[in-house]
């Protein structure tokens, strides 16, 4: 199996001098393609930031994040942010849904920025809302979803570009135990039928326990 990521020698740091803050301290892996992995750690150990760097949200102070054998970090600024749109997928613990537009059109909504005509976004959004059990609420603005329902909305916000790479940060956070544990199982089925990437952080030891692997984080270094 191939490597979706190698990452070698990944710094970050922020502030200068004595306000100096560093977040990771030398972090080296490789990802296999279609693998799933659980990064885990206590709260300031670097996880969320270690995933930021990956999804090229945030930047590194030093060190190299290779995407299919791509530096993807040596891409100017608008070509990071093309790549970032089509390859990776994010869903983070607090969904950042548009209150004013329903399921489907948060959905749709980055095909409908990156060009696609309304019909054909609406079909593929349609179809992925009906994979993550949510064909009865396609009209349905966020405010009218609970919270599990809202965080299904954005798992299929997250795949409607069909990424290959799916990042998700505390996805169950602000959930409880039964809607956890639905969402969990949710993003193990995508994972089974799309083949894709996973990579959650997550305090969930039970969560953990699912992935194929699982990293632990100590002070900003992988702790073997």
């Amino acid at each position: 199996m191939s490597n979706l990521l190698e990452v070698h020698e990944l710094y970050k740091s922020y502030g200068t001098g004595a306000a100096k803050v560093e977040v990771l301290r030398g972090i080296s892996l490789n990802v296999a393609a279609g693998e799933t992995i659980a990064l885990v750690g206590a709260s300031g150990a670097g996880k969320s930031t270690l995933l930021h760097v990956l999804g090229t949200i945030d930047t590194p102070t030093s060190g190299t994040v290779q995407f299919n054998g791509e530096e993807i970090f040596r891409l100017g600024g608008a070509a990071l942010a093309a790549f970032r749109n089509c390859a990776i997928g994010f869903v983070f613990q607090f969904h950042h849904l548009l209150p004013e537009f329903s399921a489907l059109e948060n959905t749709m909504m980055p095909l409908l920025i990156g060009g696609m005509k309304r019909g054909e976004a609406e079909g593929i959004a349609a179809e992925l809302l009906r994979d993550v059990g949510l064909s009865h609420r396609l009209t349905h603005k966020p405010g009218e979803l609970s919270g599990g329902e809202q965080q299904r909305v954005a798992i299929a916000r997250a795949l409607v570009r069909s990424p290959k790479l799916l990042l998700a940060d505390e996805p169950t956070g602000n959930l409880d135990m039964k809607t956890s544990d639905e969402v969990h199982e949710l993003l193990n089925e995508i994972h089974r039928k799309k083949g894709l990437t996973l990579i959650i952080v997550t305090h969930n030891e039970k969560l953990a326990a699912k992935m194929g692997k699982t990293i632990r984080l100590v002070d900003g270094k992988i702790s073997e």
